[in-house]
This record gives C-alpha cells, structure tokens and sequence, in this order.
C-alpha cells in the first residue's frame, strides 16, 4: 500500500493521520477535503511541502470529482475521516450532519467502488476502503459498569452519533452486496494538538490560559474513555494495512475520566505551566445546564485491535494531558485565529465530551 486517500485530513483525526503517514511512514496521501469551519491547512503545514503529500479542496459530496481524484492518483485506499463532529451544533442543526455524514459517504462509497471494479484484479484485492467512526454510535452505558464491544448493539442518541451509524451501516452494505473490501474502526475520545477549539479539552485550556470560566455541563459526571490523536493515528494506520476485510475494530485506551476530573486535572496543569496572579483556575469552573440526550458514559474494550493488530496506544492520560496543556501554551498562533474568526461575539459554552 503506497497511496492513500484521506478524506477530512485538514481536521483533528485526519490531520494527524495525514502526518503519521507522510511523516512517519513514508507513504504517499492525497488529502480531500471540503475546508469546513473544523478544518485548518496549518495542522498539515509539517507536511505540506513533501512530495508524498496533496490536497485537494473538495467536498465529498461531490461523487464525481472524489473519483477523478481517486483515478488521478492511482490510490490503493482510502481513510475516510471526513465528517460533521460536534453533538452541540448537530442539536441546533442536524442538516449538515445528515449532508456530510450520510449523503457524502454515500458518495463516497459510489465513487470507491467504481474506481474498485477498475482495478486490475491484484490490486483490487489489496484495495481497502477504510472508514472511520465513533463509540457514540453505541449510545450510553452505566456509571457502574460495562465496555463497548465490535458486537454491540446501536442505539444512538443524538443527531450526531445517528447520522454517524446510519454511515457505518452503509460502509458495511456496500461491502456485503457490492463485495467493496472495507475495515472499520470506531473510536472513544481523542485529545491532543490541533484539536478545534470549541471542544472539551482545548476549550478549557484556552478558557483557563484567558482567564474565563471553565464550563460545565449538569454535574460533570459524565465519563468517557480518553485516547491520544497520535495513538489513534498510529492505530488507524494497522486498521488499514493489517486489518480483515470485512471487520470493525474498536480504538480506546482504557483512560477513563470524568468531565470534572478532566477539567480538574487541566485546571492544575495550567497553574503549574502558566501560573497567573489571580488565584487558581479551578475558581473558573462553573456548572451549567446540561445538554439534550447527553450520554453517561462510555467505554471501548481495545482487545481486538490490540490482539489482531499488535497495537497499543503509547501515551498515558498524565502524559498525554500535559503534553496537550503545553502544546496549547506554545503555540497560541495556530489557535488564536481561529479563535477569533469563528467566536467573535459568540459565547463559547461547553462541548462534545
């Protein structure tokens, strides 16, 4: 496998897994995408300038054009991370999401399987179309017990975690009726650089580094399985070079926090990492009313990407945490204007978490 198409690779995922595979791998990525609020070319500017690297402004929607650039490049896979992400924005307008997340990989599927029958026949053996996708697809679980599984059931609760279920189900249909050779994986929450600012972790850093308040949403019980964007990276790459057609597997890291506790531990590190005069961050949290359908809790059992794949994520939370608290204090000039173009005037309230 030389050639990878990337859908969304200007985003959080997908950048970072635009920068394993150009950067670590040495592999060749032809990034597609639609440029939407979410995206920046400064989270691939690393690699911007390698040969191996090429972008290409274009909405996956666009069933014609993603084939064109499929056949141009000469692909051998595709990842496909493109998607509407947060919950919040899928309540206040859920149109967008069924738009990107359904009807473009509807789209998307249409384009890869006709360039699939293209194929000479070893080739498309070893083609793989790769999409990525999420644990909320799973719904919620109890505060007291229980893990995610590839075998459990759906039962989505929000806009969001619907549209993208309705995208898994037809990953693994055109698979079953039209033989297209797919993997599948869905992850728990990923944290890390470039990551956007209206979400959970960087919204409190940012907030904290500002000195504003510190959101959060009902009691901040709700848990979730914390990863790393670079162990997903690294994961996501053995999904689509090692993985069996036909299968999903499951990318978490068994870091399970509390929304209080993460923004506990964020609050801490910004007063060891960037102390400031007016006393401690943790004053700046405030309890707000909480969000429709918000899920208590999950978590992924890793144990089949771990046993199949020989992957393992290589951050612990701790690490991880600071390493992310640090990043956000140096390089204020990626988050900065974004901040200010997307949020002038607007209130940032608490996020997909």
């Amino acid at each position: 496998m030389k050639k990878i198409m990337v859908t969304g690779g200007c985003g959080f995922i997908g950048s970072a897994v635009c920068r394993h595979l150009v950067g670590d791998l040495g592999l060749a990525v032809v990034n597609v995408d639609k440029m939407t609020y979410a995206a920046s070319e400064g989270s691939t500017a690393a690699i911007a300038q390698d040969p191996r690297y090429r972008f290409h402004r274009l909405d996956i929607c666009d069933r014609d054009g993603v084939e064109a650039v499929m056949r141009a490049a000469d692909i051998d896979a595709v990842m496909h991370l493109a998607a509407e992400s947060h919950v919040d924005r899928s309540i206040d307008g859920p149109g967008d999401f069924i738009r990107t997340n359904i009807d473009g990989t509807f789209a998307l599927l249409q384009a890869a399987r006709a360039y699939h029958e293209s194929l000479p026949p070893e080739r498309r053996q070893a083609f793989r179309f790769h999409h990525i996708s999420t644990d909320e697809v799973f719904g919620q679980l109890p505060l007291d017990g229980g893990v995610f599984t590839e075998d459990s059931p759906y039962r989505p609760s929000s806009p969001y975690s619907a549209s993208k279920a309705a995208s898994d189900h037809l990953v693994m249909a055109w698979h079953h009726t039209y033989g297209l050779p797919v993997v599948m994986s869905n992850c728990s929450n990923n944290y890390g650089p470039f990551h956007f600012p209206e979400k959970l972790i960087p919204l409190m850093i940012i907030n904290g580094l500002e000195g504003k308040e510190l959101p959060v949403y009902g009691s901040g019980a709700n848990v979730r399985d914390w990863l790393h964007v670079e162990d997903h990276a690294r994961a996501l790459a053995h999904v689509v070079t090692r993985g069996r057609v036909g299968a999903s597997y499951n990318i978490g890291s068994r870091n399970q926090r509390s929304n209080l506790d993460v923004v506990t531990a964020i609050a801490d590190m910004l007063d060891e990492l960037a102390p400031r005069a007016a006393g401690r961050r943790r004053d700046l949290i405030r309890f707000v009313g909480d969000r429709p359908g918000h899920d208590l809790r999950y978590a992924i059992d890793p144990a089949r990407a771990e046993a199949e794949l020989g992957w393992r994520p290589r951050e612990s939370f701790e690490q991880g945490l600071r390493k992310t608290v640090q990043w956000y204090i140096d390089n204020r000039a990626w988050w900065q204007p974004l901040r200010a173009a997307r949020y002038a005037g607007e209130r940032l309230g608490t996020v997909k978490a």
